[in-house]
C-alpha cells in the first residue's frame, strides 16, 4: 500500500491539490496555519496584521529565547491595534483553513501544534477524515493517530500537557503505523539543526514504541532535524519532511 504523507503545511498551496497522487491513502500529520514564517518573517498572520519589520524582531526574540519579552512586545502591539485579539486571529486562521481543505485531498488528518482544532469542522469535506486518539483501519493495517504538541514556552494553540498527552496514546492499543505531529523524545529527532535548538518530543510516545513495535512511527514538527529517520527495534521513525519547503509529499510504501 501506498500512502503520502505531508506535515507543517504552513499555508503551503502550491502542489497540494496532487499531493494524493499515485497513493492508495493520503495523510496530512497538521500544522496548516502560518502565523509566523522564520524564512521568511514578510509572509504569515503576524506580518500580516503589524508588518515585516515588527515580524522580525519578534522571531529575533523568540529565537534567542527571550520568550517574555517577546511577549511583553506582542501584547503592546495587540493593545496598539485595539482590536480583540481571538477574533482577528481566528479570521485570519479561517481564512487559511478554507483555502487549504478546500485544495487538499480526501485522507486522514490530525492536528498540528499551531492549528486550531475548533475551526477544523468548518473547513473540512466529506472525505476528510480528522482523527485524534483513535485507530483507523486501512486496508487491513492499523494506523493510529495522536494531534497537537506539548506545552512550550512557545504557547502554540494546540498544546495539552503531558498527562493528557499520554491519556490520548494509551487509548491507542498496537497499531501497525503510528502517525503524530511531534516526535518521540529521541534527541536525534528533536533537535532543530537550523534553528539549533531542541524541540520538546513526547516521552509517552518514546514508551509506546518501546512497547508495541509498530512498524512504523511517522511525525513531522522539527523542521530541519538531526536525523529524519532512526531505527527502535523493530519500529522505523520517520520525519515526513516540512511541506512548506518541501512541495511535496513523502512517500511510504506500508507491508513491503
Amino acid at each position: 500500500m501506498r500512502v503520502n504523507l505531508i506535515s507543517d503545511v504552513h499555508y503551503q498551496r502550491d502542489g497540494l491539490a496532487q499531493a494524493a497522487a499515485g497513493a492508495d491513502v493520503f495523510i496530512c500529520l497538521g500544522d496548516l496555519v502560518l502565523f509566523l514564517d522564520y524564512d521568511d518573517p514578510s509572509q504569515g498572520i503576524f506580518a500580516d496584521l503589524f508588518g515585516e519589520q515588527n515580524a522580525r524582531r519578534y522571531i529575533s526574540l523568540r529565537l534567542a529565547l527571550r520568550f517574555d519579552e517577546a511577549r511583553t512586545f506582542s501584547r503592546q502591539l495587540w493593545e496598539a491595534l485595539g482590536a480583540d485579539t481571538w477574533t482577528l486571529v481566528s479570521e485570519k486562521v479561517a481564512e487559511q483553513y478554507e483555502q487549504l481543505f478546500a485544495l487538499m485531498p480526501d485522507g486522514y488528518f490530525t492536528y498540528g501544534n499551531v492549528d486550531v482544532p475548533a475551526l477544523w469542522d468548518n473547513y473540512t469535506r466529506i472525505g476528510q477524515q480528522v482523527v485524534d486518539g483513535s485507530v483507523v483501519d486501512i486496508n487491513g493495517f492499523r494506523f493510529g493517530f495522536v494531534g497537537g504538541g506539548l506545552r512550550t514556552p512557545m504557547r502554540t494553540p494546540y498544546e495539552i500537557s503531558d498527562e493528557d498527552y499520554l491519556a490520548k496514546v494509551a487509548e491507542l492499543g498496537p497499531v501497525d503505523v503510528l502517525c503524530t505531529h511531534i516526535p518521540p523524545a529521541v534527541p536525534e529527532t528533536c533537535y532543530d539543526v537550523v534553528a539549533r535548538r531542541m524541540e520538546r518530543g513526547s516521552q509517552a510516545l518514546l514508551d509506546y514504541i518501546w512497547e508495541y513495535q509498530p512498524q512504523y512511527a511517522l511525525h513531522g514538527h522539527i523542521h530541519q532535524p538531526l536525523a529524519s529517520r532512526v531505527t527502535l527495534g523493530r519500529t522505523q521513525v520517520i520525519n515526513v519532511g516540512h511541506y512548506r519547503n518541501r512541495v511535496r509529499p513523502f512517500n511510504l510504501d506500508i507491508g513491503t
